[in-house]
């Protein structure tokens, strides 16, 4: 995991969601079940900004203010993914993994808290 993504853990972050809840990938076609987005002016391993899942939003959204819970890294990949949920919620490595599957299923992730 990067010390980038770490550093976010347990804090409050914006994230500016470009990939907006049942929007499909430009590339590959998939159907995202989450809002995705970024940080933005934050840089990722990748030299684009940090992305983020963010859990507990139930329809599409701009951009959205919550507490990093948690950090999906990729083993076989070279960027981390923060895990953005509303205040005073929580979900379990199990539930993060499931509800990311849709797009992590294609690498080998792991939830760090």
């Amino acid at each position: 995991m990067t010390m980038t993504a770490a550093k976010f853990i347990g804090k409050e972050v914006r994230v500016v969601v470009d990939r907006p809840l049942g929007s499909r990938h430009p590339v590959h076609d998939f159907l995202y079940l989450l809002n995705y987005g970024y940080l933005e002016d934050v840089p990722a391993a990748d030299g684009e900004n940090q992305d983020a899942y963010i859990l507990g939003v139930f329809e599409p959204v701009d951009e959205f203010v919550g507490v990093c819970i948690a950090v999906l890294h990729r083993e076989d990949d070279v960027e981390d993914k923060l895990i953005v949920a509303p205040h005073n919620r929580s979900y379990s490595d199990e539930q993060i993994l499931a509800l990311t599957e849709f797009v992590e299923s294609s690498f080998k992730a792991k939830v760090f808290r």
